[in-house]
């Protein structure tokens, strides 16, 4: 089992989720060109308590962690987005635990690295845990943004798909 833990980069520490954060994070996530690649609309700040609720108790699945995590800007003090990772057993069977991550940053905070650099954080820390031997993302074709980040964690595009997106893959060093 991997629980998250804070994580610190240059610019960013990546605080483990709290309920708590959904009011601050509806605000950040309200815009919904967020959802063009994703779908779905912006969450209200009752309904992301409630969905931040469901993440923070847990995967039903106790061979399954959900790691979440919201991004602070260190010297502006808000927040700006997440990043988590589900960390389970590889589908193929595989040694090791796979960690599939994801991460979202507020449209007011794009454009400045900050995915980038959350999502290398955030790799480099699952680097470090015992068992996960690699890391995966899933892609859509045209968002050129999301394949930037992917690939400044170390990722890169495989030729597998799933649900009209590209998985990306990355084994970690042991």
């Amino acid at each position: 089992m991997v629980h998250a833990q804070e994580i610190t980069t240059a610019r960013l520490v990546l605080v483990p989720l709290r309920v708590e954060h959904a009011d601050e994070m509806a605000d950040v996530l309200s815009d919904p060109a967020l959802h063009t690649y994703i779908g779905g609309s912006p969450d209200d700040p009752g309904a992301l308590r409630a969905r931040y609720r469901r993440m923070t108790a847990g995967a039903p699945d106790p061979a399954v962690s959900w790691c979440n995590w919201v991004l602070r800007l260190r010297d502006e003090g808000h927040l700006a987005g997440t990043v988590q990772a589900t960390v389970g057993p590889a589908a193929d069977g595989g040694e090791g635990l796979v960690a599939e991550i994801a991460w979202v940053v507020g449209t007011p905070w794009q454009g400045r690295g900050l995915a980038a650099e959350a999502a290398r954080g955030l790799v480099g820390w699952l680097a470090g845990q015992r068992d996960v031997a690699g890391v995966i993302a899933h892609v859509h074709p045209d968002h050129l943004a999301s394949a930037a980040v992917a690939t400044a964690a170390g990722l890169a595009p495989t030729d597998e798909w799933q649900d009209g997106e590209v998985k990306w893959a990355r084994k970690l060093e042991r």
